[in-house]
């Protein structure tokens, strides 16, 4: 049995929670069954300075509405056709959140190739939108806490070496993009890729 996080596991500073993250197994429970993995790739966007942030001078939306209120709770948005999931972090009314970029498949593996189609193991969840897909997260799961099923994250173990970089695929963003808010564990395959 996974043993899911406090509620008080997300009120810390937003790149330290993108840090924290890392180790740490996304549970997704579905009709079909349950399908995890161990989070190795995170971004974090600190909101109302942060011009990659979708909250960026706290652009307040039907969309980034959940990030105003507690950390802990799933903040999904659509992109070029994937849902990407992102972590709700930052205080109240202070819109920031942490993207889970990549997840190195645990649990119900057979489920994720049913939901991807056959392709070397490496290629299953390396990426935010193969994740979510392979996981089953979809905009159902938009504004659900973390801390309790369907969806949550669980402990998991303490990685041995953590990376950090500038993150990905967000160029038209200024000084923004050479944040160095990307973190991820050395040397991990399920890494979605290098900048």
């Amino acid at each position: 049995m996974n043993e899911i996080l406090q509620e008080s596991f997300f009120h810390q500073p937003t790149l330290e929670l993108a840090n924290a993250l890392l180790g740490c197994k996304l549970v997704k429970h579905t009709d079909q069954g349950i399908t995890s993995g161990y989070i190795v790739e995170t971004e974090a966007y600190k909101g109302p300075e942060d011009r990659a942030a979708h909250s960026y001078k706290n652009r307040r939306t039907k969309r980034t509405e959940v990030m105003f209120g507690k950390p802990g709770y799933a903040y999904i948005h659509r992109m070029h056709m994937h849902c990407l999931i992102n972590v709700v972090s930052g205080e109240i009314e202070f819109p920031q959140s942490v993207l889970i970029r990549a997840v190195e498949p645990a649990e119900g593996i057979d489920l994720m190739y049913e939901r991807r189609g056959q392709m070397p193991a490496k290629n299953l969840t390396n990426g935010p939108g193969k994740l979510t897909k392979a996981l089953g997260i979809s905009m159902e799961d938009y504004g659900l806490p973390f801390f309790e099923p369907p969806i949550y994250i669980a402990k998991g173990y303490t990685p041995e070496n953590i990376s950090t970089g500038p993150r990905i695929g967000i160029e038209n963003t200024g000084e923004a993009k050479d944040y160095p808010w990307r973190f991820w564990i050395t040397d991990n395959p399920f890494v979605s890729r290098k900048r």
